[in-house]
């Protein structure tokens, strides 16, 4: 029998090979009574900083006539597992192409690759080896490589992120991306902690080790790639046109990521439907990494990981909330076009340095953009980094949450120093936002305030804009995953409105794998 033992509560200084002796007792049963065990999952519990608690839930293996404590904690477990995928039977005449290689395209391609589909992966951006050297140039010089970037390239977006693997979505496909992460070099730590992070470095490795797994099963990458129109016949995809010449397909996925705008332009033109979707805008904040886990922690600050927070209140009708939050991380330019800014947060694994940075963003939807164009969204998204840019005289305007509030410009900052990676000029950020969005940030600064005292301190820093927390788009598809209209045209991930993060982006993408796998046999 298998049994869930849950909400275990331990001390900090409880090693993790210590939890069964914690389990056992709870259950009620011998030690040797147990077969086998795991961990399922571990979180803080910091709600009392007087006496924070590990928690943990644990999985026990036992022999049939061993009989636990009928306790609301303990409960048989029922094992969510991916099914048996079964090989259709219309047989593909070429390869599946994956336009794009984020967390979307390249589970969709490994799982294709692992049924003998040899997908083709384009990219318009560079393999990550290259790519980091690219955004560093970026970072350093200002020389911006508008093809492959912080947006754009293998890995997409979340390359330079702080590789959370949280998600809100309840799927058993989640456990294989974890376990497909792991498998790559990945910690094991992250198949039961609550709040699991790779961290950017340790996600470069791994996208490597992926790239080549999928490449020795058949698939192939082709970088620099980038897809500049649809070849349709009667409504079916028969082919893309590249920058490196025409590839004849039947299946098309497009994982484009959220900033795919040139792509979007072109879907649309073509007749793809594609609608507006409410997003968030706002700035990034930055404190000092330690104030904030002491706020958290107390007395126990350094004997834990460095703490998170999450933050949210409701402005009139608008939500105003934390957005990947980074701890010991710092503040990234993430911009993909010319003369704009775009900020963005990115950890290391060991999350080790000075600052804590998060989004602090304000919900917008289709009555805040300028029409009712379908891609109004991308323009709304436009104007503000546009006017960072200007306003921050080619770095990222950047000003401290005190003058924020009241009204003035920073002319110089305090013990909290601007971690932007392309360099902050003291200013003002309110002058880049819409009204409406700066006001309702103020607003929910000073309830921010209630939830963690000496949020706004005086040193705390707000460096603008971030804008690219979302799709300000949906390709519209139907219950196979299909364009609607279209047919062989599978839009999914974070670019196509279906996504929000790595594991859901990545989910999607085997979801649409798994569609096409039931309908088709491999090309051979």
């Amino acid at each position: 029998m298998k049994y869930i033992v849950q909400n275990i509560k331990c001390g900090i200084d409880t090693d993790d090979r210590q939890v069964l002796e914690y389990a056992v007792k709870k259950a009620g049963i011998a030690k040797s009574a147990v077969l086998s065990w795991r961990i399922l999952k571990k979180s803080i519990d910091a709600r009392n900083k007087d006496d924070i608690r590990f928690v943990f839930s644990v999985l026990l293996e036992t022999s049939n006539n061993v009989r636990v404590k009928n306790r609301i904690d303990i409960k048989p477990y029922e094992e969510s597992k991916v099914s048996d995928i079964k090989i259709g039977n219309t047989r593909l005449q070429d390869p599946p192409v994956i336009v794009g290689s984020g967390p979307c395209g390249l589970f969709a391609g490994f799982l294709l690759a692992r049924h003998g589909y040899r997908p083709v992966i384009i990219e318009q951006g560079g393999p990550v080896e290259e790519r980091v050297l690219k955004v560093k140039e970026y970072w350093n010089t200002g020389k911006l490589d508008i093809k492959s970037n912080v947006q754009f390239g293998e890995g997409g977006a979340g390359t330079f992120s702080d590789g959370k693997l949280t998600t809100g979505i309840v799927d058993p496909w989640c456990d294989y991306v974890l376990e497909q992460f792991v498998r790559f070099g990945a910690p094991k730590e992250i198949l039961y902690l609550s709040k699991p992070h790779i961290g950017t470095d340790l996600l470069r490795g791994l996208l490597v080790r992926m790239r080549n797994e999928i490449i020795r099963l058949g698939g192939s990458f082709s970088f620099h790639t980038e897809m500049k129109d649809l070849v349709l016949r009667n409504d079916k995809v028969c082919g893309i046109k590249t920058t490196r010449g025409d590839i004849p397909c039947e299946i098309l996925v497009l994982a484009i990521g959220h900033s795919a705008r040139d792509t979007f332009q072109m879907l649309l033109l073509k007749g793809i439907q594609i609608t507006q979707k409410p997003m968030a805008v706002g700035v990034r904040v930055e404190h000092k990494q330690s104030f904030i886990s002491e706020s958290r922690y107390g007395a126990y600050a350094r004997m834990l990981p460095p703490a998170d927070y999450k933050l949210a209140c409701k402005i009139k009708d608008r939500g105003v909330y934390s957005f990947c939050m980074c701890p010991g991380g710092t503040v990234v330019a993430a911009a993909s076009e010319e003369n704009t800014v775009v900020t963005n947060g990115m950890s290391y694994y060991a999350r080790d340095l000075d600052n804590a940075n998060a989004a602090l963003v304000v919900s917008v939807g289709p009555k805040d953009y300028p029409s009712d164009h379908p891609l109004a969204g991308v323009e709304f998204q436009r104007r503000m980094e546009k006017a960072a840019f200007a306003a921050g005289l080619g770095k990222a305007p950047a000003q401290t949450v005190k003058d924020f509030l009241e009204g003035k410009r920073t002319y110089q900052f305090g013990t909290v120093t601007p971690s932007y990676t392309g360099g902050v000029e003291p200013g003002s950020v309110e002058e880049c936002l819409p009204l409406d969005i700066a006001s309702s940030l103020k607003e929910g600064l000073l309830v921010f305030d209630k939830q963690i005292p000496g949020f706004i301190q005086n040193d705390a820093v707000l460096t603008g804009v971030e804008t690219r927390t979302s799709s300000p788009v949906r390709i519209l598809r139907n219950d196979s995953f299909h364009c609607l209209g279209f047919f062989g045209i599978l839009p999914g991930g974070e670019g196509a409105g279906y996504a929000g993060g790595i594991m859901s982006a990545a989910v999607d993408g085997l979801r649409i794998a798994e569609s096409i796998i039931r309908q088709y046999s491999p090309f051979l």
